[in-house]
């Protein structure tokens, strides 16, 4: 898996999920997450800062067109529903669903994984699939 480095991690760094309407999206993350975002750029993205990883969310039609400006981040976007999950103990699923429930949010799945686990799924206003799970459902 990847090359072997010094210093290196096989973690991943951001996870980005695509929406059209940031106002709709930062507005549904501030509330799911309890967090305010770690940085913003009107009409081009919204960032959340959690414990080991970022959650960048993109207009996509504003990051298809280069950047611009000092850094050289090349262009992205992604048509229709991206997903990402948030790692939950049992305990910390049931705490997901009663926030979910709060934000009057429709539980659109909740089973357990033939080998172990349990997942609840929602969708935010994006239509972006929003998963809730235990890490032992990939074997952690």
């Amino acid at each position: 898996m990847g090359p072997e480095l010094t210093g290196s991690s096989h973690a991943i760094l951001e996870t980005v999920l695509y929406a059209g309407d940031l106002a709709a999206a930062e507005a549904f993350y501030n509330r799911l997450l309890g967090l305010e975002p770690y940085a913003r750029n009107e009409g081009r993205h919204v960032f959340y800062k959690l414990e080991s990883q970022m959650l960048l969310i993109f207009n996509p039609e504003a990051t298809r067109k280069p950047a611009g400006g000092p850094l050289p981040v090349p262009s992205h976007g992604a048509e229709g529903e991206g997903h990402v999950c948030f790692s939950a103990s049992p305990v910390g699923i049931e705490a997901w669903r009663h926030l979910l429930d709060d934000m009057g949010l429709a539980i659109e799945a909740d089973f357990e994984w033939p080998a172990g686990g349990r997942s609840i799924y929602v969708r935010d206003p994006a239509g972006n699939s929003v998963e809730f799970a235990e890490p032992r459902i990939w074997g952690f």
